[in-house]
């Protein structure tokens, strides 16, 4: 099944996000080591919804925590913030 539009920008605005605040390395490190367990973290994630959301909104954490839950997703936010990262270096 092919991502969704809406997905792609909002996993994009999560990497720029990332790179902006310079986590590029540490983000890339955080998801190339979970994205084996997403389903697991993502699990965790909705547990910790309740004290998270109140910092950021219900509506976004919730979709975030949904897109963080399949590989194919963290793969494409592992690109997006190398190209984002790369682009800013130059």
């Amino acid at each position: 099944m092919a991502m969704k539009i809406e997905d792609k920008k909002i996993l994009k605005y999560f990497a720029k996000k990332i790179v902006e605040k310079g986590l590029a390395v540490p983000a890339i490190f955080l998801f190339e080591s979970t994205k084996y367990i997403s389903f697991i973290a993502g699990q965790t994630l909705i547990f910790l919804g309740p004290i998270l959301t109140f910092f950021v909104s219900d509506k976004k954490y919730y979709n975030l925590v949904d897109l963080l839950e399949r590989k194919r997703n963290i793969e494409y936010l592992i690109i997006q913030i190398e190209e984002l990262n790369l682009s800013i270096k130059r």
